[in-house]
């Protein structure tokens, strides 16, 4: 699901780069407005991403669908765990709406993760993707999946329904996987990027977390990892504390190594690499469509 993108727990010292600016403009304010009014469910609001004012301004939202209560327990995630609630039906309709009264050029689509449905909740992926494009047929669209535990005939109904992006974050490396992503799997992870691929998705797309305690060959390997899978377009991004119960930042990352791992990453030849520390997965998605 999509990487967590605030924290009121950091330490003291937090350096000078990760320091946000309010989102200010006249786009974001008539959205906002929006959002508040008709009590629109966007992951840009309830996570405070630093990235809201800018992505707003260019017309770009991620929308959140099957709940907010996750079947995993990921150490790194803001997001409640437990039993979640009944499947809302009438959701892919709420969700294109929002869409349709913001006004969204190109929309985001991630979701907790279902584990207790059958279908891992790939029915309503669709069901939403399809609502969303016959309410707004000018509308691009990204959906940010989990991985279904990597069963294709799940998989495939989203490559069914051909989002412009299909997007998969491996959101660390092979060694802090188990502690930062404790029900998932790297290998499964990359399976699934590779999967979309072979099944004839054009655009792919995963996200990395630093400041877990990876080193710099790890987060290299990786990128080497998604590049064989043949994904197209990588996000690489400072981690930040949810809660104190949530794993700690090792580290703050420097620009200067942000820049490194951009310059790697092109390298490889990645079609896109946003590398800095307040980058998240949907940050300039409008653009990772070409």
């Amino acid at each position: 699901m999509e990487t967590q993108v605030a924290s009121n727990i950091l330490p003291e010292r937090k350096p000078k780069w990760l320091r946000v600016k309010l989102p200010t403009g006249k786009k974001y304010t008539e959205l906002r407005s929006l959002v508040d009014k008709y009590k629109l469910n966007t992951i840009c609001t309830s996570g405070s991403c630093p990235n809201m004012g800018e992505c707003w301004g260019e017309g770009t939202a991620t929308f959140m669908i099957l709940g907010n209560v996750c079947t995993r327990s990921c150490g790194f995630c803001g997001v409640k765990t437990g039993r979640p609630e009944t499947v809302d039906w009438d959701e892919p309709e709420k969700v294109a709406r929002s869409i349709k009264l913001m006004q969204i050029k190109h929309a985001v689509l991630t979701s907790v993760d279902r584990d207790d449905l059958k279908d891992m909740g790939s029915i309503m992926w669709t069901e939403t993707v399809n609502a969303v494009r016959r309410m707004n047929p000018e509308t691009t669209l990204e959906t940010l999946i989990p991985d279904f535990q990597g069963i294709e005939k799940h998989i495939d109904r989203i490559v069914a329904v051909a989002p412009e992006v299909v997007s998969h974050n491996i959101e660390t490396v092979r060694r802090l996987t188990r502690e930062v992503r404790i029900q998932a799997k790297y290998d499964r992870s990359m399976g699934v990027l590779k999967y979309l691929k072979e099944q004839g998705q054009r655009r792919t797309k995963s996200g990395i977390m630093l400041g877990l305690g990876e080193t710099r060959e790890e987060v290299i390997e990786t990128l080497h990892d998604l590049r064989e899978n043949d994904v197209d377009v990588v996000t690489i991004g400072q981690y930040l504390q949810p809660s104190k119960k949530h794993l700690p930042v090792k580290r703050f990352v420097t620009p200067d190594e942000f820049k490194e791992f951009e310059d790697v990453g092109l390298a490889l030849g990645f079609r896109h690499v946003e590398s800095s520390a307040l980058v998240r997965s949907s940050y300039k998605a409008q653009k990772h469509i070409n």
